[in-house]
């Protein structure tokens, strides 16, 4: 049997990346009236780097940081704060559904006691708003979110995962992650843990030889992809 079932957040349960995300950090640049705003092809460019606050570091290294920011950690949790609420604000206006097939996935893991989690490099506070507000908090109770600060090294390092399968008694090898990067990919395989990847619109072009499947979307009827039978199989 399957121990966990265990979702990365952007991208996989929301296509948050493109109109959710990036479009918070421009809107926080604007208000810190920073003269910058990543276009769609830069900020594809970007999601390589693993987490926002280490995403603008880069960002800040390469094209120069604030002259009148002497204090670069506190600018950039400061800056990053500030995005994390306007993202909020964007997943509280509805305007970002959950792809296909989630909450049908989600739904059949709970009719069968196996383990939920959510791993995420995200804010972990934007994390939670994510999947309270678009699972509701009859799922949400029952997912833990591993998520932001609470691991140090980003994905694709394994660290988010091996805290998920240390915190929950997990056997990694009968845990299934469902991710949409191949730096996710790479972090489950690092952990031991099986993965499927749901290809989203920032990495259909990326590599992810070392899946065990790769769809389009999870999928809802008649266009079900992937259902907890399926994964037993895998496992």
């Amino acid at each position: 049997m399957i121990d966990a079932l265990i979702f990365d957040c952007d991208g996989v349960l929301v296509d948050t990346e493109k109109d959710g995300h990036r479009v918070a950090f421009n809107l926080a640049f604007q208000q810190k009236g920073l003269p910058i705003e990543w276009s769609e092809a830069k900020y594809g460019e970007l999601l390589k780097i693993g987490g926002g606050k280490e995403r603008m570091r880069h960002f800040f290294d390469e094209e120069g940081w604030p002259a009148d920011e002497p204090d670069r950690d506190a600018f950039i949790l400061e800056l990053h704060h500030l995005k994390t609420d306007l993202f909020m604000q964007c997943i509280e206006s509805g305007r970002l559904p959950l792809r296909p097939g989630v909450a049908r996935l989600i739904d059949e893991a709970i009719a069968q006691g196996v383990t939920l989690a959510v791993c995420s490099t995200s804010n972990e506070r934007a994390v939670t708003r994510v999947v309270e507000t678009m699972l509701g908090p009859e799922r949400g109770e029952k997912i833990r979110i591993f998520a932001g600060d609470m691991a140090r090294r980003k994905k694709p390092d394994p660290e988010i995962y091996n805290l998920a399968s240390r915190t929950l008694s997990l056997d990694p090898a009968r845990c299934m992650v469902i991710e949409d990067s191949r730096n996710g990919l790479l972090a489950a395989k690092a952990a031991g843990m099986k993965c499927i990847v749901t290809k989203s619109a920032y990495t259909v072009d990326e590599d992810f030889s070392e899946a065990d499947r790769v769809v389009d979307c999870l999928g809802d009827p008649p266009g079900v992809n992937v259902t907890i039978e399926e994964i037993q199989k895998i496992i």
